[in-house]
């Protein structure tokens, strides 16, 4: 039991992370190597990085907002503009990042297809957010055209963020299709996820309780995960 419980020890939450005087401890534990696939390094850490330019482009975005708004545009934008850099970050984190991570790491269908309804709703929304609807605190295009008759230096301020915004677009398109294309040339279908949901395997505690198991009887090691390793083509390297 004292390996079991140094292991336990050492695996604890280390994203996001956060400075040792922050009373508040990370949420997960995420290792790219250690959990996934070799195959899928690539891929996974690709889209972390998405995740990672998404949240940068709503900074940049907040700070378009700001000269959107010292140019003569309505404050309403600055404050979305701070709502969704603050909502968005994480939420983006938690509701498509973690159950990509999740489907890699133990081929869980259910994982999946939250993956596949939530991207695809963020691929929407950073859609809406690239074109620029005024009053929706997102420096896109129409916005930012529009405003080069009003104010030329906020305008170009703006141009930066509209850029980010469709860049962000596309290869959230991309890694969509990419990710969808692995998923059905490895099987993958909506009845594997309506069981998972119907046995229960896509919980999370089976998983602890297998690696937990698995720690008592062998000693430091992986976790062994309910399902099996995913087996999905690899297509060339994207």
């Amino acid at each position: 039991m004292g390996s079991g419980t140094c292991f336990v020890s050492e695996r604890v939450n280390n994203f996001p992370p956060l400075p040792a005087f922050v009373r508040i401890k990370p949420c997960f534990y995420q290792n790219i190597d250690e959990e996934i696939p070799s195959p899928h390094h690539l891929l996974v850490r690709r889209v972390y990085k998405l995740w990672i330019l998404y949240s940068i482009t709503l900074c940049v975005n907040l700070v378009s907002c700001i000269a959107w708004w010292a140019g003569g545009g309505d404050a309403a934008n600055f404050g979305f503009a701070l709502l969704w850099l603050l909502l968005f970050s994480p939420c983006s984190y938690t509701c498509w990042f973690r159950p990509l991570y999740k489907a890699f790491r133990a081929d869980s269908s259910f994982n999946f297809m939250a993956f596949f309804f939530i991207f695809f709703l963020q691929c929407v929304l950073a859609f809406i957010q690239a074109l620029g609807i005024s009053g929706w605190g997102a420096c896109g295009w129409i916005a930012t055209v529009m405003f080069f008759s009003t104010n030329v230096g906020s305008a170009v301020v703006m141009l930066f963020s509209a850029v980010l915004f469709t860049v962000v677009t596309v290869l959230m398109g991309l890694v969509l299709i990419r990710v969808h294309r692995l998923y059905r040339g490895g099987g993958g279908s909506f009845q594997r996820a309506q069981e998972e949901w119907s046995t229960g395997v896509w919980k999370s505690a089976p998983v602890r309780e297998a690696g937990f198991n698995a720690v008592a009887e062998s000693g430091p090691s992986l976790p062994q995960y309910p399902a099996a390793v995913p087996s999905y083509p690899e297509s060339g390297p994207w």
